[in-house]
């Protein structure tokens, strides 16, 4: 009785967290502007070994409409020593996430004033460095920053928020071997004579909003070139350079597209991209500088299996959206992404066709269309951290809409709303209906109800296509349904697309619109066609299925006018398992035109695994393509038996691309014999770009999951732990303790584990708290509390919680029920902990006022 008490308590504690919670999740809008901030300018001393920065940020702004009694500046946990401006300062107050500053008198509307903070400060986040101390190579030191979407007030004060611009200067100290970089021009590098330190004088004279604001310093080297009259450099730490220039390669022509494509020249000074080691994302597009991850350099061995043209193309797009405009708030985001998303598909159909950028479509939209179930829209404001709105519906799903609406307008109407678009809102912030107003201006046409379904409500279309042929009325009959669930989230969806059919290699097009649940559509031809498509343009962003007859499958899969058909054919005839479909299948993996259609056509006879289709990829495994001879020794390991082995075997021999034997490593998963053992021993100390073939090899030891190698695994980190990426390591500590965990003793890697969770690389220091979790030893529970946290933002704190939950419900000290109540009790309690000082703060601050009201009342009566 009494357990069952506790327990009643327990879920009444839950429901009052949870009504918090669901309260705590309110629309989030763009803060109120008090100021117009016009300049801001930081000056910086990075100390590389202390790996902390000095710092002087003097922010010039104006007052709105209201005389400004106070301001607040974004500021965490900077170690302020002084607040001066040309304003009278009553007072300021510093607090972990803020510094407030009271005027007195109020600074009147209009009236330019600046405020300097000196500070100091060891960053958490927004600056990062790369060092020595760290285990980062010597000849490659250096810092980078990142501002989206709220880390740029860990390294100086500002108003954080993308609804406010202002122009900028960074002033760098640094010894004067090292080079820097920030956005803008530069306007003098000199050695100051007093510290022998080089000063870097860089400006941004063109108003951008906060978290674009960018420094990277260090020992790095760079190429550079011209596109027009505007320089463009590609900077790597030092050890990397020679990589530089297969990532570099396009950025001219992307530049001359984009100018072309857009309407509206390059708008800024200059065009910078620099690489650095463990960057926090893939890129990011802070004006004029963007920065990259490491990941994206790549060898020429690799041919053309690695390229970073997506990249680099989806990071000078935002330099127009995202940069030159910029969404207002976080719910708006899709104006930023999406456009980069989009414009990226467009230049691949620049440099390589239109067939590659339909099929890049087409793969996106599996992704969108299978993987996605959530019912939110693009914009949305029901979030709890900026951060959140990073997801697909920003990125795929928007740039799917863009290119739905590129379709419905035509290509040059489309050209026109968006330069109309970026000229008037040029250096401003936006929203959708920004967007929105400017086509309806331009078209005459209401899109209402375009931006409703697909931007204002969520998810896409199911469309259920059946095809019926009456001889004797000589009527093709073509069924619409609209099969997904209807609610207030998501609605029947309204457009209008087309039917083609090919009669005779004959195009015959009709247009329908559908707008309603079903819909019937009578076609009069002069025969059966040989193909009929739905939606042929490929302008419309739903999941169809059209079941045809096995011989309309065949004829689209040989129409090589048409790759979204030919995909299409594929999806449909992988299903089948028959001789004459593998032989089609085959044909279209050694002889259509595009790569993309060979590799799905390999992925299908995989899927239809009988010996026929086995046959057919070992006959095909001989392909000039890369990628596509990646693609068949894939699947040819997708089939579990000797001759498999063999073929794998003998592409390990003769292979040269590091990336198709990488590949071909990752296949031995399933076979558990001594000739594994010794090849994967051979790999896991072999030396290669990145350590790819070592990380493949341990990705199959997780799998293979053999105790054999604990030792060996074990002895390579401890010996080579500076030839992985700080990624590979961390994975590389997960995968020692999956293939310990059933270990009698589990002391040695314990022990061995335990020594990497205060490793100064982030990566791998969480590697290593959750690779405790995974090994299943109780012993370090006493550890891993000392790391465990309730911040959502915290990863070491996060992977601390993770693997204790792991430990907890291994050791199964309790019922999984209560592990989680005793989760839920430590938050609540927490929370109630922060209510309670927060009741006594307002408390102490309403004496405080009364006590002054009483003092200032008994001044006036003695007067």
């Amino acid at each position: 009785m009494k357990y069952f008490t506790h327990i009643i308590g327990l879920l009444f504690l839950i429901c009052i967290i949870s009504t918090a919670t669901a309260a705590g999740a309110e629309r989030q809008y763009a803060p109120d502007r008090k100021v117009d901030i016009l300049h801001i300018t930081i000056d910086v001393t990075p100390d590389f070994k202390s790996r902390t920065v000095a710092g002087t940020t003097t922010i010039r702004f104006a007052p709105i409409s209201k005389p400004l009694e106070e301001l607040k500046l974004d500021a965490i946990d900077l170690d302020v020593s002084s607040v001066t401006s040309t304003a009278k300062i009553e007072a300021h107050t510093v607090t972990d996430d803020a510094i407030t500053i009271t005027f007195d008198p109020a600074v009147r509307p209009g009236v330019e004033t600046t405020v300097t903070v000196v500070y100091e400060a060891e960053p958490k986040q927004g600056l990062y460095f790369r060092t020595p101390e760290m285990g980062y190579p010597e000849e490659d030191t250096h810092l980078f920053t990142q501002g989206e979407s709220h880390e740029a007030p860990n390294w100086y004060p500002n108003y954080d928020y993308p609804n406010e611009r202002s122009s900028s200067e960074v002033i760098c100290r640094v010894p004067k071997e090292l080079t820097v970089v920030s956005n803008g021009r530069l306007v003098s590098e000199e050695i100051d004579p007093d510290s022998g330190l080089k000063v870097a004088h860089w400006i941004q004279e063109k108003p951008h909003v906060n978290y674009l604001v960018a420094l990277v310093a260090g020992k790095m080297k760079k190429i550079e070139s011209k596109y027009k009259d505007i320089p463009i450099a590609f900077y790597t730490p030092a050890s990397l350079i020679e990589y530089a220039q297969n990532s570099f390669k396009d950025t001219a022509d992307m530049l001359e597209f984009y100018e072309k494509e857009i309407g509206i020249p390059y708008p800024w000074d200059q065009y910078n991209q620099a690489v650095v080691r463990d960057f926090v994302a893939g890129g990011m597009e802070n004006t004029t500088l963007t920065i990259l991850t490491e990941g994206t350099l790549h060898s020429d061995q690799s041919e053309n299996i690695r390229s970073s043209q997506s990249l680099v193309a989806h990071e000078m797009a935002h330099q127009w959206f995202g940069d030159y405009v910029t969404c207002k708030d976080w719910s708006h985001l899709w104006l930023n992404e999406g456009f980069a998303v989009y414009y990226e598909d467009l230049y691949d159909g620049h440099k390589n066709g239109r067939d590659s950028m339909l099929a890049g479509l087409y793969s996106s939209s599996k992704s969108l269309l299978h993987s996605r179930s959530e019912h939110k829209p693009i914009v949305y404001r029901q979030y709890r951290h900026a951060d959140e709105q990073f997801d697909y519906r920003a990125y795929g799903k928007a740039g799917w809409v863009l290119h739905m609406l590129r379709t419905e307008l035509g290509e040059k109407m489309f050209r026109k709303c968006v330069k109309t678009y970026l000229e008037r809102h040029a250096l401003d912030c936006v929203v959708t209906e920004d967007l929105r107003s400017v086509i309806e201006e331009l078209t005459g046409r209401s899109f209402d109800r375009f931006f409703d379904q697909w931007i204002y409500h969520g998810r896409h279309p199911d469309l259920k296509i059946s095809y019926n042929w009456s001889q004797k009325d000589k009527l093709a009959k073509v069924s619409v349904e609209q099969t997904h669930k209807v609610d207030d989230d998501v609605r029947l969806f309204h457009f209008r697309t087309k039917i083609r059919f090919i009669i005779d290699d004959k195009i015959v097009d009709r247009e329908i619109v559908v707008d309603g649940r079903q819909h019937d559509f009578y076609f009069a031809l002069p025969k059966g066609p040989e193909i009929v498509r739905f939606d042929p343009d490929y302008g419309l962003l739903a999941d169809i299925r059209f079941d045809k007859p096995t011989a309309m499958l065949y004829a689209q899969l040989e129409n090589t006018d048409d790759i979204v058909g030919r995909l299409r054919a594929i999806d449909a005839l992988k299903k089948k398992r028959d001789k004459k479909t593998i032989a089609a299948l085959k044909g279209a993996l050694n002889n259509d035109p595009s790569d993309k259609i060979r590799r799905n056509a390999s992925s299908a006879l995989r899927q239809i695994h009988t010996d026929d289709a086995f046959d057919a990829l070992t006959d095909s495994l001989s392909q000039p393509d890369a990628r596509v001879r990646q693609q068949v020794v894939s699947d040819i390991s997708g089939f579990y038996r000797s001759e498999s082995l063999k073929l794998i075997r003998r592409v390990l021999r003769k292979e040269k691309n590091p990336e198709i034997i990488a590949r071909a490593i990752r296949t031995l998963g399933q076979y558990h014999d001594k000739g594994t053992r010794k090849v994967l021993l051979e790999y896991l100390g072999s030396k290669s770009f990145r350590n790819s073939l070592a990380d493949a090899a341990i990705e199959v030891i997780r799998r293979l999951d053999d105790s054999f190698f604990i030792e060996p695994l074990r002895r390579t980190l401890s010996e080579n732990e500076r030839d992985f990426t700080s990624w590979g390591f961390a994975r590389a500590l997960d995968t020692l303790a999956h293939i310990s965990r059933n270990e009698d003793n589990k002391t040695k890697i314990r022990t061995f584990l335990t020594g990497y969770v205060n490793h100064p690389k982030r990566n791998v220091q969480s590697g290593a708290i959750r690779a405790l979790g995974t090994l299943g030893d109780s012993k370090a529970i006493g550890v891993l509390e000392t790391f465990s946290g309730d911040d959502p933002s915290n990863r070491i704190q996060r992977s601390a919680r993770d693997a204790l939950r792991k430990l907890r419900e291994t050791k199964q000290l309790v019922p999984d029920e209560i592990i989680r109540l005793r989760e839920t009790i430590d938050k609540l309690s927490k929370e109630t902990e922060k209510l309670h000082n927060d009741l006594e703060d307002i408390k102490n601050r309403l004496d405080a006022k009364e006590q002054a009201a009483k003092a200032k009342g008994g001044n006036e009566t003695s007067e």
